[in-house]
């Protein structure tokens, strides 16, 4: 029986390779692990003399290393019955058990791998070391001997496999934003924007520094200098702790290689890395000091790599002289022996290919309990500072470390300027693009010459086309403000559990970013469509047009983020918004002036009702006369269409949607934090 982890081993596997990594764009440093107090993450040699001038530079401040141990870690999730109904299921279901006693510990400048089958935990297990996983969660997760708090969340880095960017912003923008959001408030802007130039340099993404990131629709940078810049978001923050969810997936082999060297060299740079990993060549493999292997959730080997051989020749499998020994543990993790021919589905005794899987997994974990679980255990107690580590029960992302999380790295203020500046980069592209400006001045021109100096006598035309114009300022902010949140929830989740900014200061950032992006096309829409239709050539009366239509838009706008954000799904709260806006035309006092009593409470939460009434009101006054007959005139007011709406409350008619544009934006952020916190 060999034991996991020998210190001697450990340590004479991690100081034994200095790495220096050159390949084409990339410079990976890398530098031996000397001792637990003198560990520092860019060698000076490696920086330009101007740039080692500040004393405080946060990627050469001292690292406080982070010793992660893990014991006995168990999580369950709860099983829906077959009708989807998680709460009263006619035939409840046991939970189904994603981790089963999984332990393993890292110490600072080694790089452990966590290798199995897809579905055998590895992503679950990553996500509780990195305090962001919801539900029960039993067993002990310690850094340096304590639970997680707010500290070390900040400390941490966590590279989802999914790499979430805001397309249209260029590495260095999107590096910049994360650095002036999230190092701390002792630095300048100057010395963050340095910080940035050190990490681009330390990854080796100077030749796309000013190319765009890109996204599923839009090319950008490759797979590799993309993962390398999810990396860099979390190197800004010099983490103790980086742990990455497979870097190496969708990657070719030497992207790949790139990659893990990276992690090589940042991990003897003293830091903690721990990384899920899907397949990794034998050239990856040479590169891990810690190996994990996970078989339906449950540990059949936790140790050092170069050990793993000897293990499993002690327990009766050898691979092959040309196995690969990342090939060779997935095929044990999937219940594989080797030089098994696949192919037979039962055997003269009638077993089945699964059945015997399934046997020799159940015999791999039971070999691992037997010689090396009470082994790690022992080590896992040793040299422990705390011996009383806290359990870890009932958490959740948002309870853990609650009484830090106030100390944010930047003020409210600093954060909504660095969000707002940020919106309007990314979002003019998508406000502005050119099918969104043909859709609007196509329908403004067609508008204007559909009732192309309509004559005043012509008191209907006049009045559908106001009607018209508070309908489609409704229906078209609307529709555009559903998808907000609903889109861009990932990278908020994403950036809010990293601690980057206050959901305030975001939502904030949002609304008054969305000012001059969604009320330019409206004022030229207003300023082609009134002067072509014949409208009152009135500079004031123009004026008061437009701005009653902007306010139509932002109450609409409103709506459409409060729907978005309560839902959540964007196929329901479209279906809604069909149906509000439906409900809102049919009540607006245009095609039906003699509501029924009990069904007429409807136009009065309608927002179109209100705008309707108010462009009538400014348009029309009592000076005002139509001709209703051969040379009979009427006034405009007591047009029957006009008469029935009531226009002697016009205040009240404005404070309604004044009340509408706070109260539906409350509604959004209430249901956006709602949403974050489930």
């Amino acid at each position: 029986m060999i034991p996991p982890n020998e210190e001697a081993g450990a340590s004479g596997r991690s100081t034994s390779l200095p790495v220096v990594s050159r390949s084409e764009n990339m410079l990976v440093h890398a530098e031996p692990l000397s001792s637990a107090t003198n560990l520092t993450s860019i060698s000076s040699d490696r920086i330009p003399e101007k740039r080692i001038t500040h004393g405080n530079s946060v990627l050469r401040d001292s690292l406080r290393p982070v010793t992660l141990k893990f014991e006995d870690v168990m999580y369950s999730i709860r099983l829906c019955s077959t009708d989807g109904n998680c709460f009263s299921p006619p035939d409840p279901k046991p939970d189904r058990i994603v981790l089963n006693g999984v332990s393993g510990m890292v110490r600072p400048g080694e790089l452990l791998a966590m290798l199995g089958p897809s579905g055998s935990g590895k992503t679950t297990l990553l996500t509780a070391l990195a305090g962001r996983l919801p539900g029960k969660v039993s067993g002990s997760i310690t850094y340096n001997g304590q639970p997680f708090t707010g500290n070390i969340k900040r400390k941490t880095g966590f590279v989802t496999q999914d790499d979430m960017f805001y397309p249209h912003l260029t590495v260095l923008e999107t590096l910049t934003y994360a650095a002036l959001l999230r190092l701390p408030k002792k630095l300048t802007k100057e010395e963050k924007i340095e910080q940035v130039e050190l990490v681009i340099m330390e990854l080796g993404l100077t030749r796309c520094r000013n190319s765009i990131v890109g996204g599923p629709l839009l090319r950008g940078v490759s797979g590799g200098e993309r993962k390398r810049v999810s990396i860099g978001q979390e190197m800004l923050v010099n983490p103790c702790l980086l742990l990455l969810d497979e870097p190496t997936s969708g990657l070719d082999s030497t992207t790949a290689q790139r990659i893990v060297a990276t992690l090589q060299g940042l991990a003897r740079g003293g830091r903690t890395v721990v990384t899920t990993i899907h397949q990794p060549s034998s050239r990856l493999y040479q590169m891990f000091d810690k190996v994990i292997v996970l078989s339906d959730g449950c540990p059949i080997y936790s140790g050092s790599a170069g050990r793993v051989e000897e293990y499993f020749r002690t327990i009766g499998y050898v691979p092959g002289n040309l196995t690969n020994l990342a090939d060779f543990l997935l095929d044990l993790a999937n219940g594989v022996a080797p030089n098994l021919k696949q192919g037979h589905q039962t055997d003269p005794h009638g077993r089945t290919e699964q059945d015997d899987q399934n046997s020799m997994k159940q015999s791999l974990i039971s070999s691992y309990k037997k010689n090396l679980h009470n082994v790690l255990k022992a080590e896992l107690q040793q040299n422990v500072r705390n011996t009383s580590c806290p359990k870890r029960g009932r958490t959740s992302g948002r309870n853990i470390g609650a009484g830090s999380e106030m100390e944010w790295t930047s003020s409210w203020w600093e954060q909504f300027k660095v969000l707002l500046n940020r919106s309007l980069k990314e979002r003019k592209h998508e406000s502005y693009s050119g099918l969104r400006i043909f859709q609007v001045m196509s329908v403004s021109i067609l508008s204007g010459l559909l009732w192309w100096h309509s004559d005043p006598s012509h008191i209907q035309d006049q009045v559908g086309l106001l009607f018209f114009l508070s309908i489609f300022w409704g229906f078209f902010p609307l529709f555009n403000a559903i998808f907000t949140f609903p889109q861009e929830r990932p990278m908020l989740i994403k950036e809010r559990s990293s601690g980057m900014y206050r959901l305030s200061s975001y939502y904030f950032a949002r609304i008054a970013g969305d000012l001059p992006m969604e009320l330019v096309l409206p004022t030229i829409f207003v300023a082609v469509t009134y002067w072509m239709s014949g409208l009152k050539p009135s500079p004031l009366i123009f004026i008061l047009t437009l701005l009653i239509i902007l306010f139509n838009v932002l109450v609409s706008q409103g709506l459409g983020l409060a729907l978005g954000a309560v839902i959540r799904d964007v196929k329901q709260a479209t279906t809604l918004a069909s149906v509000t806006m439906l409900v809102f035309l049919l009540a607006g006092g245009y095609y039906i002036q003699h509501i029924p009593p009990f069904i007429a409470w409807l136009k009065y939460i309608s927002f179109s009702h209100y705008c309707y009434k108010l462009l009538i009101g400014v348009q029309y006054t009592d000076t005002d006369y139509y001709e209703c007959g051969m040379g009979v005139h009427c006034k405009v007011l007591d047009f029957p269409a006009i008469h029935q709406l009531g226009l002697n409350n016009m205040g009240w008619d404005l404070l309604a949607m004044v009340l509408m544009l706070v109260g539906y934006r409350l509604m959004a952020y209430v249901g956006l934090r709602n949403g974050l916190t489930q």
